[in-house]
């Protein structure tokens, strides 16, 4: 059986635009769950500084992240797992963010899941915090992605490789 070429005629505009071989995607919305999800959605804009509406499409409450993205907070009276959410942010951003952290008395912490210590994580190359407020999930904010390495980074691990493969 042979490789197909992806058919350009039948993917729709919204899923993205084919550049060479390669689609570009965004991620659009996520769902929330919440015990109380206007007061979490309020909250939660508050600490960046984002606008959000108690409902604006269906039964939740649209947190508005920037341009391509909107957390949509979703009523839950049960048990829901806990979940993770990192905001890449400006330094001037990353300070704003803390500033109301302290200012609601919202504790927070320098790891995902280590004691509240109140302290900033620099380990990085840039800063993250982490807090659990609203309904205890994780939390983050950073100003450098560590999931995302630099090009410098990537181009110096790879020559770094190169060489170590050469002198084997």
């Amino acid at each position: 059986m042979r490789n197909r070429q992806p058919d350009r005629r039948v993917i729709p505009k919204a899923v993205g635009e084919l550049a060479g071989d390669r689609m570009s995607v965004q991620l659009d919305h996520a769902i929330v769950p919440s015990h109380d999800r206007r007061a979490a959605a309020e909250l939660l804009a508050d600490l960046p500084g984002v606008p959000w509406a108690e409902s604006e499409v269906g039964p939740f409450s649209a947190v508005y992240v920037n341009d391509g993205l909107t957390l949509d907070f979703d009523q839950a009276d049960g048990a829901f797992p806990v979940q993770h959410y990192c905001f890449r942010v400006i330094e001037a951003g990353f300070d704003g963010i803390v500033s109301r952290l302290r200012a609601r008395g919202i504790k927070y912490r320098s790891t995902p899941h280590g004691p509240v210590d109140m302290q900033v994580n620099t380990q990085h190359d840039g800063r993250i915090v982490y807090w659990s407020e609203p309904d205890r999930h994780v939390w983050e904010a950073l100003t450098v992605s560590y999931a995302r390495q630099p090009r410098k980074a990537i181009q110096r691990d790879a020559t770094q490789q190169h060489a170590d493969d050469g002198a084997a």
